[in-house]
Formats: structure tokens, C-alpha cells, sequence
């Protein structure tokens, strides 16, 4: 149990430091990141992606449509698991999902954006905006996390490469997952 936490704690600690790196760097559009811990039943996920490889544009949204396709890009991105595709003998479910959207100059996440919120706050944000999300997953056989399979590319058409890091209880592992070979084998 004490190791679950402390993986559990690694990947909370993990949106510091890349809101920290947000801050400093532009993101690469095409390219998202995904961060996973894994501790005995415990799987914690971090995942950013650029505005542009999610809704298409990276502009303050203004129009209702624009509006729209932010409200929707969040419902779809807090279903992890229909994105990141992991083995149904693993038994995974979801327990907890955050979804935000953040935008270059910003200082504060805007958490969880929904149809019945006033969104003109969005419509002077300036920059970049990424989309970020933690979620908590519960796997009754993690043994059996031997794969992701990546629909997240047939889900967004803009997204190219997911950067994956992996954390486990044997050591940590990185990988580059793209569209043409979105399946990735964790040879677990």
C-alpha cells in the first residue's frame, strides 16, 4: 500500500512540475503527453494535449460553435478509456477524471468547462491553449495491463504522437506511441 501512494503521489506531483514547463515551453502541436503511474491496483494517468490537435484551433473560442467544440473535446477526453484502450481482463474502471482547459497567460485551470457555464471569461484569453487531464483508474488485474491501444488518434484526427512515461513499482519507461502504430505493448 505504501508504494501505491507513493506512485499515486509521483503522478499528483507530476501537474506541478508540467504546468511549471508549460509555462517555459511552447507545446509541439501533434504531439500530446500522457504520464501513467501503476501501483498495485492503483493506475494514475496525466495527459495534455495542444487545442489544435483536440478542437482544431488554439485561438480564444467566441463563437457558440467554437464553444461547443470545447464543451464536447472535455465530455469525450473525460472518458479515458475509451481513448487509451486497456485489456478488458485487466478490469479497469474509472474513479475519478479531471478535464481542463488551459490557455498560455493563464494562471488559473479552468476546471471542467460545461454547456451551462458563462464562457466569456474564455473569449480574452490569448496564446496557446492545452488541454489537461488527470484521472484515477482502479484495474482488479493489473497483471494483465500488458497493452494500450490508442483510439485517442481516431478520435482526433489532428493528434500525431502521444509521449508516454510510464512508472512502476520495477523502474520507469518511455515511450513514443504514433497514429501509424497506436498500439503500444508493455510487455508486462
Amino acid at each position: 500500500m505504501k508504494q501505491a501512494l507513493s506512485l499515486v503521489a509521483l503522478v499528483t506531483s507530476m501537474p506541478v512540475f508540467a504546468e511549471e514547463s508549460r509555462q517555459l515551453d511552447a507545446h509541439q502541436h501533434g504531439v500530446g503527453v500522457l504520464n501513467i503511474a501503476i501501483a498495485d491496483e492503483t493506475v494514475a494517468m496525466e495527459f495534455h494535449a495542444p487545442g489544435a490537435d483536440i478542437v482544431g484551433f488554439e485561438y480564444a473560442a467566441e463563437s457558440d460553435a467554437d464553444l461547443a467544440a470545447i464543451d464536447a473535446a472535455i465530455m469525450t477526453l473525460g472518458a479515458p478509456l475509451d481513448l487509451f484502450v486497456v485489456p478488458e481482463a485487466a478490469a479497469c474502471t474509472l474513479t475519478q477524471a479531471r478535464v481542463a482547459l488551459q490557455s498560455a497567460g493563464m494562471h488559473d485551470d479552468h476546471d471542467e468547462i460545461h454547456a451551462d457555464e458563462d464562457h466569456a471569461e474564455h473569449s480574452e484569453e490569448a496564446g496557446h491553449t492545452e488541454f489537461y487531464a488527470e484521472y484515477m483508474l482502479l484495474c482488479e488485474n493489473p497483471d494483465a495491463l500488458t497493452e494500450i491501444a490508442f483510439a485517442y488518434f481516431k478520435t482526433f484526427p489532428n493528434a500525431q504522437e502521444v509521449d508516454v512515461q510510464i512508472v512502476t513499482a520495477s523502474g520507469a519507461q518511455a515511450f513514443e506511441v504514433e497514429r501509424t502504430a497506436p498500439t503500444l505493448n508493455l510487455g508486462r
